[in-house]
């Protein structure tokens, strides 16, 4: 995984409208860290230098700051050794189905993409908390995706190819 592709990916999700303007984020996983998208950057601006660099103890090197989620990534990668790649997004539907808090159900055969019977939705918490963290994580249990209750939803992968996939088919299926 590169930069060049978290800026494309990035940038692919806003003309999908899966994301607008500079909302969602992602990253991939580094061997001490990860690389995350900034923070109030429009996505459709992103480049390559504007990818923030973090250590696994929130440090980092950039002029620009990380994404008000960096938290979550953080989190997820040091509690799921499985996973290395991390979408966040606010499509349409996803958020609308997030804002009803509930999980969605396992109607459609397609939801086992998510590693489950069902696509949780973690429990409300304020943007860029802890909590938050530990929310999304506890719906994670033994899944790749999960709704985020009155925000968006949040894909991972081996890869972000299959991180923004993922996103995708979450999305048509709120759809």
């Amino acid at each position: 995984m590169s930069k060049k592709e978290l800026v494309k990916i990035a940038k692919y999700l806003n003309r999908k409208d899966i994301n607008r303007g500079s909302s969602g984020n992602l990253s991939f996983r580094e061997k001490n860290g990860f690389v995350i998208t900034p923070s109030s950057i429009p996505n459709d601006k992103l480049n390559e230098k504007s990818c923030v660099q973090m250590k696994f103890n929130g440090n980092y090197k950039n002029k620009l700051k990380p994404s008000t989620e960096w938290r979550i990534h953080r989190d997820v990668y040091l509690k799921r050794k499985d996973i290395f790649a991390i979408i966040h997004t606010h499509p349409t539907f996803s958020t609308a189905i997030a804002c009803m808090n509930i999980n969605i159900p396992p109607f459609h055969y397609m939801i086992a993409m998510a590693g489950g019977y069902d696509i949780k939705c973690a429990k409300y918490a304020t943007f860029g908390t802890e909590q938050l963290s530990r929310n999304i994580i506890k719906a994670l249990e033994k899944r790749k995706a999960c709704l985020m209750s009155n925000h968006g939803q949040v894909a991972f992968g081996q890869n972000l190819k299959q991180a923004f996939e993922l996103a995708e088919e979450v999305e048509n299926i709120c759809h």
